[in-house]
């Protein structure tokens, strides 16, 4: 039976009979993996908490016959406190949900969807940034890193830097008044400007930014982001205004 350990970020858990858990994990080297992790329900099992959804890990896996491989070991390298306030929980499940479907198949490694969504939850974790906006930059980066970068400052369709006042989520980004296909979100200089700071992780310029506006951007991710990932996401309507 081989073995191998990695670092990963715990996604979801479901229960396996009496005392067992399956744990969906998204390692570092090998992508999201499935696990079992044998009698983590009982009490004084010797994984403890450690693999509650939003934990980042140090996990040793082995092999078996079947699809799901097994918890041998589990070392916790930042606890998973998002749980305890649910505003933070609301903010990771939005992180976890996304990370899910952005990379869609298991087995395979994508370090950096990996870094984003670690980056995220220790960020929701530190408490220092708005929530809302910790999750829109999240979606955002992570939706380029997939593919799916947004154009803020040119039209997405035409190129023209001039007159853009409308964002397309299904073209893509930003659209000038000629290029505007139906269904298109209003979109002010200054918005576009924040959603191009929370695509660069430009902390500054988003602190900046009011309520009203990054609760507007906070709009706009979000149909963003449920036109690429096919569906909306469940747990955003739950994440509170920024």
């Amino acid at each position: 039976m081989r073995t191998y350990r990695d670092e990963a970020v715990v996604l979801r858990t479901w229960k396996l009979g009496e005392a067992d858990r399956i744990i969906s994990l998204f390692t570092r080297e090998h992508g999201k993996v499935r696990a079992v992790a044998k009698g983590i329900r009982r009490t004084g099992s010797k994984f403890g908490s450690r693999l509650e959804p939003f934990g980042h890990v140090d996990v040793q896996l082995a092999e078996g016959r079947g699809t799901l491989v097994t918890v041998t070991q589990a070392e916790s390298l930042h606890p998973p406190l998002l749980g305890a306030d649910y505003e933070r929980f609301c903010a990771a499940q939005v992180l976890v949900e996304a990370a899910d479907r952005l990379v869609a198949e298991d087995g395979v490694p994508s370090v950096p969807q990996y870094r984003l969504l670690l980056g995220g939850l220790l960020a929701l974790d530190r408490g220092e940034l708005p929530l809302a906006a910790v999750v829109d930059s999240y979606l955002l980066r992570g939706l380029a890193s997939a593919g799916w970068a947004a154009m803020t400052d040119a039209c997405v369709s035409c190129g023209t830097t001039e007159q853009l006042r409308w964002f397309s989520p299904q073209l893509g980004g930003a659209v000038c008044p000629v290029c505007r296909p139906p269904a298109s979100a209003s979109a002010s200089p200054e918005l576009l400007s924040l959603l191009g700071a929370l695509l660069a992780g430009q902390w500054e310029v988003i602190r900046k930014a009011g309520p009203p506006l990054r609760n507007r951007a906070h709009g706009v991710v979000a149909a963003y982001a449920t036109w690429h990932l096919d569906r909306s996401l469940r747990s955003l309507p739950f994440l509170g205004a920024s």
